[in-house]
């Protein structure tokens, strides 16, 4: 199973944004959408073994997580509001705890980042890390961050943890799991 979790900063925590907005009322949620997009799709076929959280730090809170299954998701086209669509659905419903599924294949539930890393052993995608190229093992569960940097609080969540750099140059968190998938499908084929 390939996992990517990615730190949406602003991104909200309610189901009142709107699907026409997704980069002002929703909080940079398109950011998130394209993440969505890179995790899963191929062409004409969808990625079955990946698993994507969507940690959303915004306003009004608390954190709340979003998992998308490729093994289960239903209803998912490659658009962003459509990525978005399952979001909203999700962030309507009351979740608690433990992850509650609004439509097959999508879960929410309360909590943050220093949840799922207590839970998943992340490796964490960034410019500064070791190049993925030159790693005899490829990390299975990845942690990016949206447009922001990590915040001092996540970098000391995360400290110690191994780092990865998909190359030289830095990238739009999309196309860093984008160009990683590539570098794991290399390697498997």
């Amino acid at each position: 199973m390939k996992r990517f979790a990615i730190v949406g900063h602003l991104a909200v925590t309610s189901g009142t944004f709107s699907l026409n907005d997704l980069a002002g009322s929703a909080g940079r949620m398109d950011v998130l959408c394209r993440c969505i997009n890179s995790s899963f799709f191929l062409s004409h076929d969808l990625r079955r073994d990946v698993e994507c959280y969507l940690i959303l730090c915004g306003e009004p809170g608390p954190e709340k997580t979003v998992l998308f299954r490729g093994s289960e998701v239903r209803y998912l086209s490659p658009d962003e509001r459509s990525s978005a669509a399952l979001i909203k659905k999700a962030l309507s419903i009351p979740c608690g705890d433990e992850f509650r599924e609004s439509t097959p294949g999508v879960y929410i539930r309360r909590g943050g980042l220093a949840r799922l890393l207590a839970e998943i052993p992340f490796a964490v995608l960034d410019e500064a890390g070791d190049d993925i190229r030159a790693a005899s093992a490829l990390p299975e569960a990845c942690l990016l961050s949206d447009h922001h940097n990590f915040t001092a609080g996540e970098q000391d969540l995360i400290e110690g943890y191994s780092r990865y750099s998909v190359g030289p140059r830095s990238l739009h968190a999309d196309h860093t799991i984008t160009v990683l998938l590539n570098e794991m499908d290399r390697r498997e084929s």
